[in-house]
């Protein structure tokens, strides 16, 4: 649903490229659609019989609580239509964190919604001033107040490296996020697209967006922060669009960019612990997912690991979904 609801244009917004769609009449497009994949999901769950899943329906793009109420109880309503079927098990939308009120979220509730994500970018108000986002951060940290208190989980979404954003600011930015539990976390780093005010800005030099390496270690930061408090992070970029890709001008637009991360999150959590104990783990054990990552883009990490006294050849692989270290005392004769 690009731009739906939306108050203004921020500074760095591109929904009609970023999803591949045109902006229409708030929900219309968003209900054929709709109305398209519950029939596709019929036919699916005909022919797959056992196999099939349910899906999880989200309304993305624009501001939904900011949309008339009619049409979001409209789309609420045939997302229930599936739920009833068994053709979806959940839903969720996005908003900003000053299109919420109590009697919205109660609505929202009872019209079948289950999580809503708070686009909140940035609890710093200098930077969302900067970013003329038209709220503060007390606003933002209201909005998340009054996700807990409506009975909906909350998912917030947070910006590194928009304008006015720096590395400090995003590392406190995803504390005070995990301070909220979220349910989930999605963060993307800030680019530049054609179009958009923020590559006028950018072409005349008023904004540089972060570099690869900046961006990879602060998000590989944030994530070890959220994987300690089991918090998932759903989201590390921008989801692949050719139209959108074709659009980018500046910015973090590494096609591993979501492996890099990962790998320099398991990395600085590592790390950590192996300073805590002053010494390597005599043994090492990491779930079979985290080979990719674990050894780096063209296998970059293999050196840093060897830093920390690991030997990656060493390491034992497993089906498990944690992390083993052991240290084990050497007995005396």
């Amino acid at each position: 649903m690009p731009f739906a609801g939306c108050p203004h244009r921020c500074l760095f917004c591109a929904q009609d490229k970023q999803t591949g769609a045109s902006p229409e009449p708030p929900g219309g497009s968003a209900l054929r659609t709709l109305a398209s994949l519950l029939h596709s999901l019929k036919a699916k769950r005909q022919a797959a019989q056992d196999t099939f899943r349910p899906v999880e329906i989200a309304f993305y793009g624009g501001t939904f609580t900011a949309l008339p109420e009619t049409v979001q109880m409209a789309c609420l309503a045939r997302a229930a239509e599936g739920k009833k079927e068994g053709l979806v098990c959940r839903v969720r939308c996005s908003t900003r964190p000053d299109a919420l009120t109590p009697r919205t979220l109660d609505a929202l509730r009872a019209g079948g919604l289950d999580l809503v994500e708070l686009g909140i970018q940035s609890f710093h108000t200098e930077a969302l001033e900067v970013s003329q986002r038209g709220y503060t951060g007390e606003t933002a940290r209201e909005g998340c107040r009054l996700m807990q208190d409506s009975g909906l989980e909350l998912g917030i979404q947070l910006l590194p490296g928009m304008p006015g954003s720096t590395p400090e600011r995003f590392r406190e930015d995803v504390r005070n996020a995990l301070a909220f539990s979220p349910a989930c976390l999605r963060f993307y780093p800030c680019l530049v697209v054609d179009g958009t005010p923020l590559a006028t800005l950018w072409k005349k030099g008023a904004y540089g967006p972060w570099d690869t390496l900046t961006t990879v270690d602060a998000l590989g930061g944030a994530l070890a922060e959220a994987w300690e408090r089991r918090i998932p992070v759903i989201r590390l970029s921008v989801a692949p669009e050719a139209s959108f890709d074709a659009a980018v001008l500046a910015g973090p637009r590494h096609p591993a960019l979501g492996s890099l991360i990962q790998g320099e999150a398991l990395f600085q959590t590592l790390r950590r612990n192996i300073e805590a104990r002053g010494c390597p783990p005599t043994t090492l054990a990491l779930p079979r997912f985290c080979q990719g990552f674990f050894f780096g883009h063209k296998k970059s990490l293999v050196a840093r690991w060897k830093t920390l006294g690991i030997d990656p050849g060493a390491v034992r692989w497993t089906t498990g979904e944690n992390a083993v270290l052991r240290w084990e005392t050497a007995t005396q004769p």
